[in-house]
């Protein structure tokens, strides 16, 4: 089994990827989408968003990255994807997923899985352009309103030379609203013969046996569960390590402070805080200790002064 770090824009950031594959579990991830329209992409584009290509490909832990892509225009992306591999990217996935209302309305991401035939063309236009050692993927929803072409999707990747598709157990318009659905990944795997990747609500190790049980995937891809809870994939590949949020929580701490440190240095400023936040609001779902820090830091501005409140908040809980 593989364990695949879901790609999530303006969260899931190489900062973040650094921090999850310290942990040991996870075996590949996937970039944040870069854009594409009608235009060869500079490279500090792709620098920005994948500095792992400086490093081989791979997060400062060795944890294989793949560069996604998001457009429409099929000789664009091919462009791009020739790009993004001549800088040293182990793989290109395609998204067919977003459902930002932004991006969407460009005719990216969620929308172009109304048409098939779209599907295909974009897919079949990456493929083309790539050199054949170059592994192509793509990661898509159920559907934009409904699920009526899910298969037919999933089969266009397929024909159009992707040798992986990652399905997010939900429609566009069914958003992150629980349930996933995952009896429907068993019938897109039934309906093509690449390799699938389940995704949707795994937040725990029993979430994991009941998505493998229910889709028939041998792989899987976490988000949010793995952004909640930063041991997960390591708590799946080490049942019987004792990684509990009590267990965890001082580590967690630790990679909380030096976040905020890290994206201190490259974010805006009014941006900073925000970030940090954020991560620890989402921690709230699997650590009672991230609501009292989130408590504690929720009105603070200052960068600084959230820097020193964390390291007091950190210490107060170690010396308990």
């Amino acid at each position: 089994m593989q364990i695949h770090l879901a790609p999530m824009e303006g969260v899931l950031d190489h900062t973040l990827r650094d921090l999850l594959t310290r942990m040991p579990g996870i075996d590949i991830c996937v970039t944040e989408f870069i854009r594409v329209t009608t235009q060869l992409l500079p490279r500090s584009v792709f620098y920005r968003l994948a500095p792992e290509l400086e490093q081989g490909s791979h997060t400062p832990s060795g944890v294989p990255v793949l560069v996604q892509l998001l457009g429409n225009d099929p000789a664009a992306m091919g462009e791009n994807a020739v790009r993004a591999a001549e800088l040293g990217a182990k793989g290109i996935d395609l998204n067919f997923g977003c459902p930002a209302k932004t991006v969407n309305k460009n005719r990216g991401g969620a929308i172009l899985l109304k048409d098939p035939e779209e599907v295909y063309s974009i897919t079949r236009g990456v493929r083309d352009a790539l050199p054949d050692e170059v592994p192509l993927s793509a990661k898509m929803r159920l559907g934009f309103y409904d699920k009526s072409l899910a298969l037919e999707n999933a089969q266009a990747i397929e024909e159009a030379g992707a040798m992986r598709v990652t399905v997010h157990a939900r429609t566009k318009l069914e958003g992150y609203k629980p349930p996933a659905h995952w009896e429907w990944i068993a019938r897109i795997r039934e309906a093509v013969s690449i390799p699938v990747v389940a995704n949707g609500e795994i937040w725990t190790v029993e979430d994991l046996h009941r998505c493998r049980d229910i889709s028939g995937c041998e792989d899987v891809m976490i988000g949010r569960g793995m952004i909640a809870n930063p041991f997960l994939a390591q708590a799946i590949a080490q049942p019987d390590e004792e990684l509990g949020p009590e267990a965890t929580w001082p580590t967690v701490m630790q990679l909380v402070q030096e976040y905020h440190q890290q994206v201190s240095m490259r974010l805006e400023r009014r941006h900073i805080n925000g970030r940090t936040k954020q991560w620890l609001k989402m921690m709230q779902r699997h650590f009672p200790q991230a609501q009292a820090v989130f408590d504690a830091v929720r009105t603070e501005r200052e960068p600084e002064r959230m820097t020193q409140l964390l390291s007091e908040l950190s210490a107060l809980n170690v010396n308990r």
